[in-house]
């Protein structure tokens, strides 16, 4: 095919086409397969359900002790497309250690909370 124009127009049609016949492909493909197992995670908790599993272990390697906070920190990924969150589960020696990690990712919606579990508040006080 002769460099032209209409050959590179050409060229440009039979590519977009053939992603096309490509995607239809994979759609079809997709469409045969059973819907995926919904992880509870991905699920928005209740209110007043926010952490669902009060029993946890601090997330510290070696720590058995039962997590009696949990730590978000709210970034942006060092890429620029995206805010990524952090969330983790430790008994009150180390969250007393945890701070801020992300500080290069600051940005409008930044955020770094520590936040008792309530379930395990509740059962200390009685």
């Amino acid at each position: 095919m002769a460099d032209t124009k209409k050959g590179r127009n050409k060229q440009a049609r039979n590519a977009d086409n053939r992603q096309r016949e490509w995607e239809m492909q994979q759609a079809r493909e997709r469409s045969e397969e059973s819907e995926p197992r919904r992880d509870d995670r991905d699920e928005t908790p209740a209110e007043g359900d926010r952490y669902p599993n009060p029993t946890r272990e601090c997330h510290r390697r070696g720590c058995n002790e039962t997590a009696s906070f949990v730590v978000l920190e709210r970034y942006q990924e060092e890429t620029g497309h995206g805010a990524v969150e952090a969330e983790v589960f430790l008994c009150r020696e180390h969250t007393r250690e945890e701070s801020p990690a992300n500080l290069d990712g600051v940005y409008a919606d930044y955020v770094f909370r520590v936040e008792p579990i309530p379930e395990i508040m509740d059962a200390g006080t009685e």
